[in-house]
């Protein structure tokens, strides 16, 4: 398995963590950027090493192709030598120095298309942690928040129903009694009017017949008699 795949291995496994709620996860969140900034780490030293590598196999391609070089031209000198067995030995080397040339340039080859990987997945994570740094502190937001509500559905599940019924019957209580109160508040301004009533309703009588006597007396006044003149006067 590649070091990206593990990386990525490990990102996954610690998000599904804070999925499940497992652990805090503002400290996982934390964690999680932590870790994935030391396989960066650990990715750039990879791309580093390889760059090395491939330069040095470079350098190693190169020198064997000088090499093979020099020994062609030993060839020409001692085939002007007229040394024909010479000529051959130093073919022979030429070849074997061309051999390890083209083997080395093969191998360079091979870890150029590794370094390129290398810093593919590099920029990839590169990315992927500005994106997690981005949105850190909204999951960290969001947690709180599912927190702070989990607790508080926690602290409302928890109340006593029978504390609930109580509160409920003193409420009943309390408005039976205001009821009652202006009930009672209502009913004695009542008996208070009737009785202001009874006594503007007497007044009224009393009135009355004292207008009927006054009329009653006149009358008897003004059918009595007249009396007439002495004769003697």
């Amino acid at each position: 398995m590649g070091l990206m795949d593990r990386i990525l291995r490990v990102i996954r496994a610690n998000f599904n963590s804070l999925v499940s709620g497992a652990e805090d996860p503002e400290k996982l969140l934390e964690q999680t950027v932590m870790e994935m900034q030391e396989n960066l780490l650990q990715l750039r030293q990879a791309v580093a090493a390889a760059i090395a590598s491939q330069k040095r196999t470079e350098r190693q391609a190169n020198q064997a192709q000088s090499t093979a070089e020099e020994w062609y031209s030993r060839a020409q000198l001692a085939l002007q030598q007229r040394n024909e067995p010479l000529a051959r030995e130093a073919l022979t080397k030429r070849k074997a120095y061309q051999d390890t040339a083209t083997a080395l340039s093969q191998q360079v080859e091979e870890q150029n298309n590794v370094v390129t990987k290398l810093k593919k997945d590099m920029r990839t994570l590169e990315l992927k942690i500005t994106d997690v740094k981005t949105k850190k502190d909204i999951y960290i937001a969001r947690a709180r928040s599912a927190e702070t509500s989990a607790r508080l559905q926690e602290m409302l599940n928890g109340v006593n129903t029978g504390s609930v019924n109580a509160f409920e019957r003193m409420e009943d209580k309390v408005l039976q009694l205001e009821a009652q109160t202006e009930a009672m508040s209502l009913s004695g301004t009542d008996d208070l009017d009737k009785k202001f009533a009874s006594l503007e309703s007497s007044s009224d009588i009393d009135a009355e017949l004292a207008n009927m006597r006054a009329q009653l007396a006149s009358g008897e006044e003004n059918q009595q008699p007249k009396q007439l003149p002495n004769s003697d006067n």
